[in-house]
C-alpha cells in the first residue's frame, strides 16, 4: 500500500541532498505502507515524488533523537519542539527515493484531491487517477486503483518518468 505525505519543502530537499533518512510523525499509519509519495506543502503544493519504507522506529522523542540524529535533516530544537510533551514518536526510515522530472499537481491527477494533514491512503481518494504526460511528451503513465494497489502502465516501458537520486 502506498500512502501520500505531507513534508514542508525545506525538508523535501534534505532528503534530496541525502542529508534526512528519517521523517518523523507523532502519529504513524494504522495500515501496512510500503511506499510514500512526497506531497511537498506550501508554497509548492505539488507531489514531488516517492520512497521506499525502510523501516519504522518507534521510540521516546529522546531516544529517537539519540539514534536518527546524525541523518535527521533537522536542528535539534526544531526537533524536540515539534514533539513537545509527546511521550512516544516515530521514525520513518527512508529507503529507495526518486522524484519526478517535473512534480504534480494532484488536482490534475487525484479526483476529489485534498491535502492531507499529516499522511492520508491513496486508496482513500478512489476511483481512478487522471493520465499525465511527462516534459518530453514521450511516455503516458496510467494509474489506476485495483483492490487497494497502484498498477503502474507505461506505454513505452523502456522510458522511465523518474530519476534516482
Amino acid at each position: 500500500m502506498r500512502a501520500l505525505l505531507s513534508i514542508k519543502p525545506k525538508y523535501i530537499e534534505e532528503i534530496a541532498k541525502g542529508n534526512k533518512k528519517y521523517e518523523f510523525r507523532k502519529q504513524i499509519f494504522k495500515r501496512r505502507v510500503k511506499e510514500v509519495l512526497m506531497y511537498a506543502t506550501a508554497p509548492s503544493k505539488k507531489i514531488v515524488g516517492v520512497f521506499a519504507i525502510k523501516s519504522i522506529i518507534k521510540d521516546s522523542p529522546k531516544n529517537l533523537w539519540n539514534k536518527c540524529k546524525k541523518y535527521s535533516g533537522i536542528e535539534k530544537k526544531e526537533f524536540f519542539d515539534y514533539f513537545g510533551d509527546t511521550e512516544v514518536g516515530y521514525a520513518i526510515e527512508i529507503g529507495e527515493t526518486e522524484f519526478f522530472n517535473k512534480p504534480l499537481d494532484p488536482w490534475d491527477i487525484i479526483l476529489n484531491f485534498s491535502a492531507p494533514q499529516s499522511y492520508r491512503y491513496l486508496s482513500d481518494f478512489g476511483g481512478i487517477i487522471h493520465s499525465w504526460m511527462d516534459p518530453s511528451q514521450t511516455v503516458i503513465h496510467q494509474y489506476r486503483w485495483v483492490e487497494d494497489k497502484l498498477m503502474k502502465k507505461s506505454i513505452t516501458p523502456s522510458q522511465r518518468h523518474l530519476r534516482s537520486l
